[in-house]
């Protein structure tokens, strides 16, 4: 019986298993090795290592991590997990099994790409869903914004903080009203309307949108919305409350509806910064470790 199981290797999961390892507490650390930025080159925002490979992070993680003798990683992909009176019995996909006082689960979340031609090419290349990650290196250029209606509206009126030349590709009619259409024109952003074909690009990267009837517009990049993303079965498996935009409502210190049950990182309620879900990771381990501590001197 582990103190501690933690369920994804990314910035959440490597947070809380550093704070714990320092806390003394035998933690498991499970890492699938598929994490949600892989496709990114650079990771933005994160003080000190602004511009850095996402993969760096990962890896130093782990090497700190080596020093603390009450830490293991198992790598791999958790397939189960399950409430027990105890605390927690989580399945790997070889069938290995582990059981801990307390669960993090920091799975990140899983973003479907739309199905036209190119996006899954270019996407971290070009294409990106975020302008907190990618908007500066993209700013004062022609950008494309991807999306029917609502959000896509609010996510092109986000962009001209980065950039006044915007494009709105609705791929059919947008829904908007008179009152929106105006609002959009009052900040520079087009609309247009009809169906995309495909995305196209060269040395690798996104450089523009093709329509199906034929037109191209040139664009540095293009930023789309996301429908509701995907959590992790497991989260669904334990019974965890899930919010329409499929992230896990959480308190304070990342505690969930189920007791001894945590979420940090994306998958929880917060911004999806990979810096956020650092600093959610270190609170969970925080509110961990003081429950213990009261079990255990209680």
């Amino acid at each position: 019986m582990r103190d501690v199981i933690i369920v994804g290797g990314g910035p959440a999961g490597l947070s809380a298993a550093l704070i714990l390892g320092r806390c003394r507490r035998r933690v498991l650390l499970i890492d699938s090795g598929h994490p949600r930025n892989a496709v990114t080159p650079r990771m933005h925002g994160f003080l000190g290592r602004d511009g850095r490979p996402p993969g760096d992070l990962r890896d130093e993680g782990r090497r700190e991590l080596a020093a603390y003798d009450t830490v293991e990683i198992w790598d791999g992909r958790a397939v189960d997990a399950v409430r027990r009176p105890d605390g927690f019995r989580v399945v790997m996909e070889d069938q290995r099994r582990a059981d801990a006082r307390r669960l993090i689960l920091a799975t990140g979340l899983r973003t479907d790409l739309p199905a036209i031609e190119g996006f899954s090419e270019f996407w971290g290349h070009g294409v990106h869903h975020c302008p907190y990650c990618d908007g500066y290196e993209n700013g004062d250029r022609p950008l494309a914004v991807y999306g029917p209606g609502e959000a896509a509206k609010g996510l092109a009126l986000e962009l001209t903080a980065w950039s006044r030349d915007l494009t709105l590709f609705t791929d059919g009619p947008c829904g908007l009203d008179d009152p929106e259409r105006d609002r959009l024109a009052r900040n520079g952003i087009r609309i247009e309307e009809r169906p995309v074909a495909r995305l196209e690009g060269e040395d690798g990267r996104f450089a523009r949108v093709r329509l199906r009837d034929g037109t191209a517009l040139e664009c540095a990049a293009l930023f789309f919305t996301t429908g509701p993303c995907i959590p992790s079965p497991l989260v669904e498996r334990l019974g965890c409350d899930v919010s329409r935009k499929g992230t896990v409502p959480t308190g304070d210190y990342e505690e969930t509806n189920v007791p001894g049950l945590y979420v940090a990182g994306d998958a929880s309620r917060r911004v999806q910064l990979a810096i956020v879900a650092a600093a959610e990771g270190a609170m969970a381990a925080f509110a961990i470790n003081t429950e213990l501590l009261r079990e255990d001197t209680r």
